[in-house]
């Protein structure tokens, strides 16, 4: 209930109330029990628990990294006498955000907006939120917590890329999902006739057998697939900075991928981390994915590629990765004729930096950014390579 004020108030007038009184010094006991005296009024102040609904949401609550977002916090005032001296705190992630709240009239209504920080990807936790009220001096404080947390995920930051041309999709099939994009060489399911469908993909007799206009749906087989690998080893980047950029190049790459309904693969040397298959919500879900991505205490980046050794060929092979340690970055060499083409992207690089990361004689692109703008620039000449 008391703060450090109030704590010093209450041990100083105590003090002097006793040095006084012992000593007959009677200014000196008047001001201690005064001050004792102030901090029992204080507490008589900030006791009365007000009554109040509370209402927090996030808006929105998926933003890139750096993009604003805000707490909004609605507060109605549900009792019978005006509420003054509140204060509204509520916890984001490991800092405390607190504002003043106005004084609320009975059966009125205030909303709070306060931004939240979005400088690092991640799962933010916000709340729960707290009320407290103090009395004018600040000796006295009462707290209560009003619902529950709520969660704010900050994502990576995109670049519009175009998709790297490769060859034949992994399954002969074409993709899965019923979004592909249509094609016009092979067969790959029946599905109801929607309004625009070519007329001469009618498939009659299942039409006459289920009493639903059916259409054959065709697929490009050459739809091009991408396999990422993103180092995340600590060791593999200069800074923090250069970790959040590589993310943001990764996340870039594979959006671009996913949002033309295109299949993506993502791996890292712990393991696989997420796998598409071109269905309409893949951007969303990479990005989701990509939000809670840690750097690892990992040596080397070796294994990431033991996987892909099992590749059955083709499509486009990109490696994340920065300009510090390149250990395991070579095991690239065994997998490399698995796909159309590799290109390696050294994130927050130095032109001048010249590390030895494939064998000699590789055909392994090596494409040097330091931005988000750079690599906008180097993936479109990349593209038409």
């Amino acid at each position: 209930m008391l703060s450090a004020t109030g704590w010093g108030t209450l041990a100083g007038g105590a003090a002097l109330t006793a040095v006084g009184y012992g000593l007959g010094y009677g200014e000196a006991a008047a001001l201690g029990v005064t001050c004792v005296l102030a901090v029992g009024v204080a507490v008589l102040w900030a006791l009365p628990a007000p009554v109040l609904v509370a209402e927090r949401r996030i808006a929105p609550n998926r933003v890139s990294r750096g993009d604003p977002a805000e707490g909004v916090v609605t507060l109605t005032n549900s009792g019978s006498r005006t509420r003054r001296g509140l204060r509204a705190v509520d916890r984001c992630g490991d800092r405390d955000i607190a504002v003043d709240v106005p004084p609320l009239a009975p059966g009125t209504a205030h909303e709070l907006r306060y931004e939240l920080p979005t400088a690092r990807r991640g799962r933010v936790l916000v709340g729960p939120l707290r009320l407290e009220r103090t009395d004018p001096l600040g000796l006295a404080r009462r707290m209560r917590p009003y619902g529950d947390a709520d969660t704010l995920l900050v994502r990576p930051r995109i670049c519009p890329l175009p998709v790297l041309p490769s060859g034949q999709a992994h399954h002969v099939e074409g993709p899965v999902s019923d979004t592909a994009d249509d094609g016009s060489l092979t067969f790959h399911t029946l599905r109801e006739y929607v309004l625009g469908d070519d007329l001469r993909r009618v498939h009659w007799r299942s039409t006459a057998r289920t009493g639903t206009l059916m259409v054959r749906q065709m697929v490009d087989v050459s739809l091009p697939h991408t396999t990422l690998v993103l180092d995340t080893r600590q060791r593999a980047y200069a800074s923090e900075d250069d970790f959040e950029l590589a993310v943001d190049c990764a996340a870039s790459i594979a959006y671009a991928a996913a949002r033309s309904h295109f299949p993506v693969r993502l791996v890292g040397e712990t393991g696989a981390v997420l796998r598409t298959e071109g269905s309409g919500s893949d951007g969303e879900a990479l990005l989701d994915g990509l939000a809670v991505v840690r750097r690892s205490d990992l040596t080397s980046v070796a294994a990431a590629f033991d996987g892909l050794e099992n590749h059955r060929g083709g499509g486009a092979l990109v490696v994340v990765t920065g300009t510090g340690d390149t250990r395991g970055l070579g095991a690239v060499d065994r997998v490399r004729r698995r796909f159309d083409r590799v290109t390696m992207l050294r994130v927050g690089a130095d032109d001048a930096a010249t590390d030895e990361v494939t064998g000699p004689g590789s055909d392994v692109r090596q494409l040097y950014v330091a931005s988000l703008d750079e690599l906008l620039a180097g993936w479109r000449g990349e593209a038409v390579r």
